[in-house]
């Protein structure tokens, strides 16, 4: 599973599920860029991986219109959560979930594949959710946009066949990150139940496993999707939800 000489893009790279996965591409061999709005972190991360970082913000969608990566393995990792009913929904926030999940993705991997498809490689893989193949309430913005990431993978998965790129999605349950500990608050005012209750009422309800996914678990089968070893996985979705949708 060696990444030696493989030049890998992590969005969202500098904390949980991101940093886990640029960890362990950076551990086999790859040189990573950590991509991040919040640069020093990026830089720091980068720094201990041997890597390089970019300070970005993917809401600025026109300024990746132009964009060209030179990259071997693109991970669209980068996302944001909000939680409320529809009819309270703020319409901004709901644009700018899409903007950032759906669009600066397609923009990234439109960037990437020339390079991919010159060198006759390339892996996209794309941290969506199982979210992306299941609802909950109170979510509609963030179940919209990893459904069309599910949409937006199968086909990069088709046009990059012949090329030698695969695509793919991993699809966990709640991992043990920031994101999930700031829903909490936002859970238990929309549930109408106290904070203490959220994991076990609202978050762990659905998973026969009673725990969060840890970030290093999700690295583990990214690194695998980006290695030769999965050169015919293409055009799936990894569930990795503790028998969330086996129900």
């Amino acid at each position: 599973m060696s990444l030696d000489g493989r030049k890998a893009l992590v969005t969202g790279g500098a904390a949980g599920i991101g940093a886990a996965v640029a960890r362990g591409l950076a551990d086999r061999g790859a040189h990573v860029v950590v991509a991040d709005l919040d640069g020093g972190a990026a830089e720091k991360l980068a720094a201990d991986l041997g890597g390089s970082a970019w300070a970005v913000d993917l809401l600025d969608t026109a300024a990746l219109e132009d964009l060209r990566l030179d990259c071997d393995i693109l991970v669209n990792n980068a996302g944001i959560q909000k939680v409320a009913p529809i009819q309270e929904y703020d319409p901004e926030a709901f644009r700018r979930i899409q903007r950032l999940m759906v669009e600066a993705p397609f923009l990234l991997v439109r960037a990437a594949l020339p390079h991919m498809y010159e060198r006759g490689w390339g892996r996209v893989i794309n941290l969506s959710s199982v979210h992306g193949l299941r609802a909950s309430a109170f979510k509609s913005a963030y179940v919209t946009a990893k459904h069309a990431l599910e949409g937006l993978s199968k086909v990069t998965a088709l046009e990059g066949a012949e090329h030698g790129v695969t695509s793919n999605c991993i699809n966990p349950g709640y991992v043990r990150t920031a994101l999930v500990e700031k829903q909490i608050k936002d859970q238990a005012q929309t549930h109408g139940i106290p904070e203490s209750e959220v994991l076990e009422k609202v978050m762990l309800t659905e998973m026969a496993i009673k725990r969060l996914v840890e970030p290093s678990e999700v690295a583990s089968l990214a690194c695998w999707l980006a290695s030769d070893d999965a050169g015919m996985v293409t055009g799936a979705s990894y569930t990795m939800d503790g028998g969330w949708s086996a129900r």
